[in-house]
């Protein structure tokens, strides 16, 4: 694998590469595609928020016996979820079953145009997400976690970084199941000092037409049976 920055991070849990290859394959139904991004996603949010997040102690508690025990919470205070339209949409049940408590889900829209493959935004839901504008009593989160399936040339992701710093977040943590090492790198370096990528796998090469090599095709047209579109 090509060198990649320090702010990138490719699981090795044996558990997840099996299920990775699983969702490479063209023989894998759309169902079972829609369980293997769930799966495969809540094992990189768990190892992304092992180190992304800080346990609290919180306020003291009673068990159902009556005994007091010791309640924890989790920092940062505010955290929200931006899945990229419209593979994103896959991960976000993993990590609202992973997270404690209910977060924002903000969404936000983007297509690579056909030509030039650089990203175009045609939706965007984040509050207040120009300054200035907005509702007076919206703020950024201090966390905000991408999920993009797939990392190809890198440019939508980059964007999505462009887009939520601007709009004021703190910290970004980019989850991915998948990317190409010239996009991750790519990524990676549009806020290095604020952004952390967590990833299942990285192939080396893409295609002319911006596909990652060997891949596993278009997670979005899998996921949504709209392949030949």
């Amino acid at each position: 694998m090509s060198n990649l920055p320090p702010n990138v991070h490719v699981s090795q849990h044996p558990c997840l590469l099996a299920k990775l290859s699983q969702l490479r394959s063209q023989n894998t139904p759309s169902r079972d595609v829609k369980g293997l991004i769930h799966d495969i996603s809540l094992i990189v949010a768990c190892e992304a928020l092992a180190k992304g997040l800080e346990s609290v102690k919180g306020p003291t508690d009673q068990t159902p016996l009556g005994f007091d025990y010791q309640t924890h919470t989790i920092l940062p205070g505010t955290i929200s979820l931006v899945p990229i339209l419209r593979s994103g949409l896959g991960m976000v049940d993993a990590m609202q079953t992973l997270l404690p408590n209910p977060v924002p889900v903000h969404h936000l829209g983007l297509y690579r145009e056909p030509t030039t493959l650089h990203p175009v935004e045609y939706y965007n839901n984040l509050p207040n997400h120009l300054a200035g504008s907005g509702s007076a009593g919206a703020v950024a989160s201090d966390l905000t976690i991408i999920l993009d399936p797939v990392i190809a040339t890198g440019g939508t992701c980059a964007a999505a970084i462009q887009t939520l710093r601007e709009w004021g977040t703190q910290r970004i943590i980019v989850l991915s199941v998948l990317g190409a090492a010239p996009g991750v790198r790519a990524a990676a370096a549009e806020w290095p000092e604020g952004v952390e990528i967590w990833l299942a796998g990285v192939d080396e090469e893409l295609t002319d037409h911006g596909m990652i090599k060997p891949g596993l095709g278009d997670v979005g047209d899998r996921l949504f049976l709209t392949i030949g579109k």
